[in-house]
């Protein structure tokens, strides 16, 4: 396939992925993968465990590197960008949070921003106003991530992600260890956000509920392959079996005692 010549600003696409192919030591974890992703929308990839989301995700930001096809982002082929200076260009948010321990709120936010050289007053400036976008009292910058709940850890990842105003944002299960509550204020929080900021963002979950209430569409996976892409209304009408069986597995499980 002819490499793409598209520069970030003449397509509707931040991401595409072309024949994408994905092994290691002759395991197939991702196969055939076709998709794009459009500018200023929420892909939802879902599936079960295993199915190939995360690895997909990881294809973007070239934490792994794709065993044939091509991955691009904004019109640029991953294996034409410098890894770091991609990785700085999106922001990644985990399960996990990863946010450094013996860094302050203020700092761990502050970090890419500083790191690309910007100015103290403006890294100070980008770090209240984030606080204030996900929802963070500024008297939380000064503490330590271990003096947060999960919750508010979770929001300093996000705000972190955002640091350095990157295009796009990947999230991976970014709320899964939360309690039900807590998880459900920050879905309710970053549909939100995402409509007043309008990121491209990809987000993997295996959690249909979750799927439907923060997609523009949804990637469904199976077995390391790509086997649809929905609006949730669409997703909600389909007959195809995969969508029908997680449909009926997400019943089953919402009427257990």
């Amino acid at each position: 396939m002819a490499p793409h010549s598209a520069t970030a600003s003449d397509g509707p696409y931040a991401i595409e992925f072309r024949d994408v192919r994905f092994a290691i030591a002759g395991h197939e974890l991702i196969s055939g993968l076709n998709l794009a992703v459009r500018r200023g929308e929420t892909l939802v990839l879902l599936g079960r465990s295993g199915s190939g989301k995360t690895t997909t995700l990881k294809l973007i930001n070239r934490l792994l590197e794709a065993s044939a096809g091509e991955v691009s982002v904004e019109g640029r082929s991953t294996a034409a960008w410098d890894p770091i200076r991609l990785r700085r260009s999106i922001g990644y948010v985990i399960q996990e949070v990863g946010l450094f321990p013996h860094f302050t709120v203020e700092r761990n936010i502050a970090l890419v921003p500083a790191i690309e050289g910007w100015p103290r007053a403006q890294v100070r400036e980008r770090v209240e106003t984030l606080l204030r976008l996900v929802g963070l009292e500024r008297s939380l910058g000064r503490r330590y991530p271990a003096e947060l709940s999960g919750g508010q850890r979770q929001r300093v990842g996000v705000a972190r992600a955002l640091a350095a105003d990157p295009p796009i944002l990947l999230m991976d299960e970014p709320f899964g260890a939360l309690d039900p509550i807590t998880r459900a204020e920050l879905q309710r929080e970053f549909r939100e956000l995402q409509a007043r900021i309008g990121k491209t963002v990809v987000f993997v979950t295996h959690d249909l509920t979750e799927a439907l209430f923060l997609a523009s569409r949804i990637g469904l996976f199976e077995g390391g392959r790509l086997t649809g892409v929905y609006t949730p209304q669409e997703f909600h009408q389909s007959d195809d079996p995969d969508c029908a069986a997680y449909r009926n597995a997400f019943r089953a499980a919402a009427i257990q005692p």
